[in-house]
């Protein structure tokens, strides 16, 4: 948060005068042991983590970066492998890829979710790929398809069910890349799951502006199966499950004790945080068409899903202008983000890969007119109709 906003993009110290006496008293906790890497409080946080998500086992990792990295090497990703990546998300969930040696196979959007689309990934599969001794090879970049790597992005849950069962006929492995949705959850089967329960890894980022954010970086990865589970704690360790026995190549990637008490605070709260969120959607959703704007300089808005299939961790309207929008909030101490403005497949560091522009139209698209409005489960009804109506004054002038 910076102190230059009237109204900023998140508020960290609003939530913390709410559980100022809990932090303080775990962090103690953890001061008074000092055991401060991979002690009891990154056990309890794991275990109360995989109990919260009624799925999986938890392990802490350093990063949501990490967890991701982690994720697919225990899944042995690596050099002549392909995965399945949006464009349009946080550049690690392909940099994850790369860094392993495989190959991110990037695909568009859908324009209303911004998430991966079932259709799509069924027909990219169908149409680009093709079966050559039971693997599922990708000519043009030469590559085997190993893995679909869907983003639950800004608080949307990805079309999961599908794409899950897309990737069971294909024989596919999933990592679902939960980092902006940790509470996020869809009825499947009858049922309810929660984001990072219905793949084989689920990986969380707790950066302090997610909806489960620590102090400082944190992540987990949630694994379907307790062999899994391990095969993350001794990567994790630099592959050692023995002290000074190193099994595996591995990476130093630990949740810190600190982190994990802070979060085991927090995660009492998380439900009711992501219910106040989607209050606070639904405020802006009523005021904006109030306002007449959709339509009218505004040109979506994010939909409203049943329940908590979207937990707002951004709430991102397209907006006509967009740039001079933004600038036009800022002067009038309104903090407003742009995530993404360029695609991955338009990044200088990806362009060995040989994309351009129009390769992926409705992300390139989303990058010219997306914007994050603040939005927080402390924002105020009266802060909130004052974004409207600076919003409102700009489209006015």
């Amino acid at each position: 948060m910076s102190d230059a906003y009237r109204i900023p993009i998140v508020d960290l110290r609003a939530q913390y005068r709410v559980i100022e006496t809990e932090v303080r008293a775990a962090l103690d906790e953890v001061l008074q042991s000092q055991r401060f890497v991979l002690g009891p409080a990154v056990a309890r946080f794991e275990e109360r983590f995989a109990a919260y998500l009624r799925g999986g086992r938890a392990v802490g990792v350093a990063s949501g970066s990490d967890a991701l990295l982690l994720a697919l090497m225990a899944l042995g990703i690596g050099p002549g492998d392909g995965v399945l990546v949006p464009t349009f998300t946080f550049f690690s969930t392909a940099s994850a890829v790369v860094r392993l040696g495989a190959r991110p196979l990037f695909l568009d959007i859908d324009p209303k979710s911004y998430t991966l689309s079932a259709a799509d990934v069924a027909e990219f599969l169908d149409r680009s790929c093709r079966e050559e001794e039971g693997r599922l090879k990708h000519p043009q970049s030469g590559t085997t398809v190993r893995a679909i790597l869907p983003v639950h992005l800004f608080g949307r849950c990805a079309p999961m069910p599908d794409l899950c069962e897309t990737a069971r006929r294909r024989g596919l492995w999933v990592v679902e890349d939960v980092a902006q949705a940790c509470g996020a959850r869809l009825v499947s089967d009858g049922g309810e799951k929660l984001a990072g329960t219905f793949g084989d890894f689920g990986c969380f980022s707790f950066f302090p502006s997610k909806t489960l954010g620590g102090y400082g970086d944190g992540g987990a990865v949630v694994a379907a199966s307790e062999a899994a589970a391990e095969r993350l704690r001794v990567l994790r360790m630099h592959g050692e499950r023995v002290k000074y026995r190193h099994e595996l190549i591995g990476i130093n990637s630990r949740l810190d004790s600190l982190q994990a008490a802070v979060l085991s605070v927090k995660l009492r709260h998380l439900d009711r945080w992501c219910a106040q969120r989607v209050e606070r959607a639904a405020t802006y959703d009523r005021l904006f068409r109030e306002s007449g704007l959709p339509g009218a300089g505004i040109l979506a808005l994010p939909e409203l899903c049943p329940g908590l299939a979207h937990v707002f961790n951004h709430y991102v309207v397209r907006a006509e202008r967009r740039d001079d929008l933004r600038s036009h909030l800022a002067d009038r101490a309104i903090q407003a983000e742009i995530y993404y403005p360029l695609p991955l497949h338009l990044q200088p560091s990806f362009a060995h890969f040989g994309h351009r522009p129009g390769d992926f139209p409705r992300a390139e698209r989303a990058s010219r007119e997306v914007l994050a409005l603040p939005l927080y489960p402390e924002l105020s009804d009266a802060q909130q109709r004052t974004v409207v109506e600076a919003v409102a004054e700009f489209y006015r002038v």
